[in-house]
Parts: C-alpha cells; structure tokens; sequence
C-alpha cells in the first residue's frame, strides 16, 4: 500500500551525509518539515544546503542509538554504511514508536521509497516495485515522465491550484459534504474557468471560481 505521510513542520533525522543521505534529503525538502543530517562527515551540497540554511547539520560520528531519546525525532532515515549502525537504530526506532527507514534494509524498514515523477508540487505519481527493483522503477518513471508529461498539462496544474484555493472557503462556507463536493465538481466543469485558464488569464479564473463558490446555495 503506498501512503503519502504529512510530516510538514515534523523534525526528521538523516543518519549520513553521502549521496543516500543527498537523495534522502532532496525528498523531503519538498515537504516543509524540520530536517536535520548527522553525520561526521558530509558532501558538498547537503554542506550548502546547511549553508543555506535549508536544513541543520550536526557534525557528529553515531555509533550508538542514544541521540533518538535526546532528539525525540517523528521519523528517522539511516544511510550510513555501517550496516550494525544502521541496525541498532532500526530496533531502537521500532521500540520508541518512530517511522524509521534505512537504505541498506527496506524489508525492516516502515516505508518504502518509490520513484516519484512530480509535476509542480501538485500531481506525484509513484513507481513501486514492491522493493524487488529500484533500479526498474527508475527505468519505468523514466519512461512514463515523457509520456504523462503530455497528458498532464499547465492547465491541469492551474485547476488544481484553484481547486485548493476554493476547497479552503468551501470547508468555511459549506457545511454538508455532499453540497461542498458538488460545488467544487461544478467549478472544476465550469466552461468560463477552463477558457480562463487555457488563455492565460488564471487571476480571473480563481476570481469566476470564488464567484460561483459565494453565491452557492
């Protein structure tokens, strides 16, 4: 089953600073949480992006599991490749209820990491191989991006950027569900909206979509 964790404003811990840890962290910076990478050392960009200030880097070799009591992080990542580190954590993790993941061993880990192919932070579509091949679900999102990319278009983008707008006020001013569901189906159907968008015009859109939105009834 593949779910889509909220850990915006959560604290995450990256145990490594090579080119795992890199990758590691690349994902979730997507996901406005709180990152911190500890490692003693660590490459060039997680360095900049520490520099930056993107997220916390704490210099420190872990060869034991006592900074998961002192840190109390909501989900840890280990990529080190010292595979009895990495264990240690693992257990030590499961026992205090903490979502951990580490690279050297998926099957014990909470999650799994499928390929993603992301379309302006709005549409993610997962590869996942059931943790049998990595390398093909790499080689299947390449192929799918080329293709979707002509079926997902701009405009596609732009309605759901309108969409989380008006969802927002339809919770406030809408109270049953079901009359909620068909107004936001009416303006994401609405003709006026999609000439609006296709012509560039996305500020009158989410005006026209705001307007059908106040005078539901």
């Amino acid at each position: 089953m593949i779910v889509d964790l909220n850990i915006q404003n959560k604290r995450i811990i990256v145990i490594g600073g090579g080119n795992e840890a890199e990758k590691r962290v690349n994902s979730l910076l997507k996901q406005n949480c709180n990152i911190l990478v500890i490692s003693d050392t660590v490459n060039s960009k997680i360095r900049k992006l520490a520099k930056d200030n993107k997220i916390e880097l704490k210099k420190q070799k872990i060869q034991d599991t006592k900074f998961i009591s002192t840190l109390n992080p909501h989900m840890i990542i280990t990529t080190t490749n010292d595979k009895k580190v990495n264990q240690k954590i693992v257990n030590e993790a499961k026992k205090k209820k903490i979502i951990v993941y580490s690279s050297d061993n998926p099957d014990e880990s909470d999650f799994s990491n499928p390929a993603i192919i992301d379309f302006d932070k709005m549409v993610q579509i997962a590869i996942f191989t059931g943790g049998q091949s990595p390398a093909m679900s790499k080689k299947i999102k390449g192929k799918l991006e080329k293709a979707l990319k002509n079926i997902i278009t701009k405009e596609d983008i732009s309605h759901i950027k309108i969409q989380k707008i008006v969802r927002k006020i339809a919770k406030e001013s809408i109270s049953a569900p079901t009359q909620r569901k068909e107004c936001l189906h009416k303006i994401m159907s609405d003709n006026e909206i999609d000439q609006l968008i296709k012509d560039g015009q996305v500020k009158k859109a989410e005006k026209r979509a705001i307007t059908i939105l106040r005078n539901w009834k």
